[in-house]
């Protein structure tokens, strides 16, 4: 049997649960022991995913539960709305489902926030697990529990704070991820050595080519990195009062880009790693870190095949769609910026400040 990682996420009211990870974890049946009972299983998964592995994991599942049901959506994030959330709510209300069923989110992190958030309001709660099958869903969206669907305003601002039972992170689905998609995670992945782990930051540095060569060893130390250094903050943090902020990084200009220019024009990694060169270069104009740090980040995610230059939406434009971000306060816009590296916390960043940044990348 292959070598499976387990990292524990430990909350409150011992709310703990496992992050597996290895290679092989879809087909090994203790993937799927000790979960909550239930007559049925739902596999909520997206139309590129199902041909892949729903079968495989239906299979599995069958061993468990009497009976599992297949839920297939559109694939992208432009389907991350209420449409689809209706359309996982329709199957549990039409099968007259009761609240021990178990869901099963099989895909990436737009299928994992959708049925956690679909898990949190069916019936006001029942277990969901997450099978995350992109890098990105592997080393942050599947864990922490954040679920949330989109709105035309604003990205991820319906949803809710529910924990999963389990999360299954199998390795080997990263091999049928497509490049973009897979550089798109890196971002994610690079985000932690800055705001938590120097070290971790060399590491990227050191092993990106083999990252990209999808190198099992390597993907997998990423991957259980990632969630270790998620897990403490969560643990400490759950619903984001203070700490967990910082996971962040990047996040309040990428979340700009992804509504300004219409979910899935960029992936959520790419407008991440965007945003994260222009935080840094705030940090910078803040006197927190020197112009080296600035460079030293852009080049890592220029290596990696990311955008380093926003789009133009316009400065007024980027102001008015980071005033509805989740970090804003009393109409403030407040940034994760790099203290010191490994460190981070939350600023307001005056919006003179804001359009210089966004200027000096050449986005109005």
């Amino acid at each position: 049997m292959p070598a499976t990682d387990t990292v524990r996420i430990q909350l409150p009211d011992h709310r703990n649960y496992d992050i597996r990870i290895g290679s092989g974890l879809l087909d090994q049946p203790a993937s799927w022991q000790g979960l909550p009972k239930a007559a049925v299983a739902v596999i909520v998964t997206n139309d590129t995913v199902a041909p892949l592995y729903a079968e495989r994991l239906r299979e599995r599942l069958q061993a468990v539960y009497t009976r599992v049901d297949l839920v297939v959506l559109p694939d992208g994030e432009q389907h991350k709305d209420w449409a689809s959330l209706n359309r996982i709510c329709d199957h549990l209300l039409g099968e007259a489902l009761d609240r021990k069923t178990v869901l099963f989110a099989l895909g990436g992190g737009v299928i994992g926030d959708m049925t956690g958030f679909a898990a949190a309001i069916y019936m006001r709660g029942v277990p969901f697990v997450q099978v995350p099958t992109t890098l990105l869903a592997q080393v942050d969206s599947s864990v922490g529990g954040k679920t949330a669907i989109n709105h035309p305003l604003g990205k991820n601002m319906l949803g809710a704070f529910y924990q999963p039972e389990r999360v299954i992170a199998d390795l080997d689905t990263l091999d049928s991820l497509p490049e973009r998609e897979l550089r798109a995670g890196l971002a994610e992945v690079i985000k932690y050595g800055p705001i938590a782990d120097a070290g971790f930051l060399c590491w990227i540095e050191d092993n990106l080519g083999a990252l990209l060569a999808r190198d099992k060893a390597v993907l997998g130390y990423a991957v259980r990195r990632s969630c270790e250094i998620k897990a403490d903050v969560v643990g400490q943090d759950e619903r984001e009062q203070g700490l967990r902020a910082i996971l962040n990084f990047g996040h309040t200009i990428g979340h700009a880009i992804e509504a300004g220019l219409g979910y899935g024009a960029w992936l959520h990694g790419e407008a991440v790693a965007c945003g994260m060169v222009l935080a840094a270069d705030l940090s910078q104009r803040l006197g927190l870190m020197p112009a080296g740090f600035v460079e030293r980040l852009r080049a890592l995610i220029e290596r990696a095949g990311l955008p380093v230059q926003p789009p133009r939406l316009g400065a007024e434009r980027y102001l008015q769609l980071m005033r509805v971000d989740k970090k804003a306060e009393a109409g403030a816009i407040r940034f994760v910026l790099i203290e010191a590296l490994g460190q981070a916390g939350l600023h307001a960043v005056p919006d003179a400040l804001i359009v210089e940044t966004l200027t000096a990348h050449g986005a109005p």
